[in-house]
Formats: structure tokens, sequence, C-alpha cells
């Protein structure tokens, strides 16, 4: 049986899963070239949440987006997979 410990920790190793709702925001704010920004902050790194955090308070954005983004979680994220399971 897969162990909840272990898919936390896998979870909490992963920030990079962030990058699609973090993507979206960017382009919303109209920031250019959001993937090539997320891809040059995990090149050669592992991301973490201070990482992260430190990478969306860098974004020229309103600072209740950058608030909303750091809530999310690799744990909280489920991107569209209530859409998905919905007209699946």
């Amino acid at each position: 049986d897969p162990s909840p410990e272990a898919m936390a920790a896998d979870l909490d190793a992963n920030w990079e899963l962030l990058a699609e709702p973090i993507q979206t925001v960017m382009r919303r704010y109209g920031i250019e070239n959001p993937y090539e920004k997320l891809k040059d902050l995990t090149r050669g790194q592992r991301v973490n949440k201070t990482i992260m955090q430190e990478f969306i308070d860098g974004l020229d954005m309103p600072q209740e987006a950058k608030d909303k983004l750091k809530q999310l979680t690799p744990a909280t994220y489920i991107g569209n997979a209530i859409e998905q399971a919905k007209n699946g």
C-alpha cells in the first residue's frame, strides 16, 4: 500500500508542479515569456517552497495575485482535475 507520508514527501519535493498555475497568472498580467522564466528557475536545481515564493515575489503583478499564488502547494494544487473528472 502507498504510504501517505511518502506521497506527501514526494509532493513537497516537487514544487515545479506549480509551474502551470504560475504561468497562467503571469500571462494574465502580461508578463513576457513565463514558460522560459520558470524553466530558467528550475534548470539545474530542485525548487523548494522558499525558491518558488522568492520567484513569485519578484514578479511584476499585484500583491494580491502573488499572495494567492503563494498559498498554493504541490499537495493542494489540483489544476483542472475536477473539470476533467466531470467531463471524463
